[in-house]
């Protein structure tokens, strides 16, 4: 339920842009993302700041798009959100020496080591997302575009959290302390 929760705007702003185009598209994830928000609200009380985040892009990046019918602003948007958490993630860990991950997942107790090493890898997935969406975005055509946003995003997405899955699987049950390298 809660991967079709996550992914709710972005099905939805590809069923629109088969349908009606881009600009219906923007609109529809637009509001997709307002409801997605609601229904995060409503069912779980609170809303992570992620979902907030998107929200914001969305609309600062769809509004865009619509105001001034101009599809490049809707482009841009995954490159920004990719490029953003990725940020976010490799300043906790330098600047503050937070493994945000391990916030995120905090049923799971790791070292601090497994932790910084999945924490670096996920900023790395994010960087290599957003220069992936800004040549595909800016390099092919924008039902290309769409594809690779909706589809090759949640396999390459899945794949990934799998791939990182594996790996942590490893060191639960870890002994070491939590300064150990694994």
């Amino acid at each position: 339920m809660q991967l079709i929760a996550d992914y709710f705007p972005l099905l939805l702003f590809f069923i629109a842009f088969k349908w009606q185009g881009i600009y219906f598209a923007t609109a529809v994830a637009i509001v997709a993302s307002v409801l997605q928000i609601a229904f995060l609200r409503w069912k779980r009380g609170r809303v992570a700041p992620v979902h907030w985040l998107s929200l914001a892009i969305i609309v600062i990046f769809g509004g865009a798009t619509l105001l001034l019918h101009d599809e490049v602003f809707i482009k841009w948007k995954p490159t920004v959100l990719y490029a953003l958490f990725g940020s976010i993630l490799a300043v906790g860990r330098a600047a503050f020496g937070r493994n945000l991950i391990a916030y995120v997942m905090q049923g799971i107790s790791l070292p601090d080591a497994v932790w910084t090493r999945v924490t670096w890898s996920w900023v790395a997935f994010f960087a290599a997302m957003a220069v992936a969406n800004w040549y595909v975005a800016f390099n092919y055509p924008t039902d290309t575009w769409v594809n690779f946003k909706v589809w090759g995003g949640i396999g390459l997405f899945l794949t990934f959290a799998l791939a990182q899955g594996l790996y942590l699987s490893r060191h639960l049950g870890d002994d070491r302390s939590k300064e150990a390298a694994p």
